[in-house]
């Protein structure tokens, strides 16, 4: 079985700040460009797809290719 029967989507997160000064990452459904980022006082994020809003809150904040699914490991 190839890695293509287990990832029909690109993975995706939505890296987030916390508190400690560290980021949150959250797995997103669909691929990284079908997600749309806004800043300002309260950062969003809207999905493409059907509007609606995923995220809403302090930023930065990023939508990005999960790196483990190149076969890469994310490092924090």
């Amino acid at each position: 079985m190839s890695q293509t029967e287990f990832f029909t989507e690109p993975a995706t997160i939505l890296r987030m700040p916390s508190w400690l000064g560290n980021h949150e990452d959250r797995e997103l459904p669909l691929a990284p460009g079908d997600y749309k980022v806004t800043p300002g006082e309260r950062w969003t994020v809207t999905s493409l797809k059907d509007g609606s809003t995923v995220y809403s809150g302090i930023g930065p904040v990023e939508v990005l290719r999960d790196a483990r699914v190149d076969g890469k490991h994310c490092h924090d």
